[in-house]
């Protein structure tokens, strides 16, 4: 997400010591890297914290319209990290419970994070790391990555993530990739919805991120929250619960400072007061 037009500065830590991750705020884009590509990006109990705690954060502030979540190394992430698994052997049915949910916690939080969600992915992706990128609205990946629900060869399941996994893919083909635990390609990745695009290498993933940037920078901020709290209240109604909450949603946004701007713009023809644009 390097760009020269982009000044970047320090953003979100406050003085607190990031241990597994990266983070910068480039203009109105966010950018958090995993950064422990010395374990393939696995994720410890560290880790997930960190990632809560950015989401939660970046969701609330003002000043961020985006957010890339991307990492170092030629691995995207592998996953959970061996050695903090082998801390979990001997925890009880009560402890497995209330360490899952911190994994599932993270997971909701770039889930449900306010703003879109753009994953980088610029190598492998195995277990957890593929709830990762379930978990956000755009993913672009290289042709060469490869993934996996790895989980059932070590005799346990991908529970956790399978929210996320099953809005991206069809759950008959997601239980045959659960109980196969096959690695599969980017091309079937998106065919099957997990991915959005793909590109054939590494050099084409920022010009890909910027351009769609580009096209949600010209949208009014809080139109593109509401864009995805529309389709969550939309998919989880009933047809009469989704005309009040339809009329309701278009309501509030025609009647909204953004509503009356944005059609002002429209009808004086000019670009709205939002309009902004990044350089790769």
């Amino acid at each position: 997400m390097a760009s020269a037009a982009l000044q970047s500065e320090s953003f979100y830590t406050d003085g607190r010591q990031l241990e597994t991750i990266r983070t910068e705020l480039k203009g109105p884009v966010a950018v958090v890297t995993l950064a422990r590509s010395e374990v393939h990006n696995a994720f410890n109990a560290k880790m997930i914290q960190e990632l809560s705690d950015f989401f939660h954060t970046v969701s609330q502030d003002e000043r961020v319209r985006a957010v890339v979540l991307q990492s170092d190394g030629q691995s995207f992430s592998a996953g959970a990290d061996l050695n903090w698994m082998k801390s979990m052997v001997d925890y009880t049915f009560e402890e497995n419970v209330k360490d899952s949910t911190l994994l599932a916690e993270m997971i909701q939080a770039i889930r449900y994070c306010k703003k879109p969600t753009l994953a980088r992915v610029q190598g492998h992706a195995f277990g957890g790391g593929v709830g990762l990128i379930a978990a956000c609205d755009l993913v672009v990946a290289v042709e060469d990555a490869q993934f996996s629900f790895s989980e059932a060869k070590l005799g346990l399941i991908p529970s956790v993530i399978s929210p996320v996994v099953l809005e991206k893919i069809p759950p008959a083909l997601a239980k045959g990739l659960f109980i196969t635990a096959e690695r599969f390609d980017a091309k079937r990745a998106k065919a099957i919805g997990l991915l959005t695009d793909v590109v054939p290498d590494a050099s084409y993933l920022d010009t890909w991120l910027t351009e769609r940037m580009n096209w949600m920078l010209k949208n009014a901020p809080g139109a593109v929250e509401d864009c995805k709290a529309l389709v969550d209240a939309v998919v989880n109604a009933s047809p009469d619960d989704a005309k009040g909450l339809t009329c309701e949603f278009i309501a509030k946004r025609r009647v909204s400072d953004e509503g009356q701007e944005g059609m002002a713009a429209f009808l004086e023809k000019r670009p709205p007061s939002w309009h902004t644009k990044i350089e790769s």
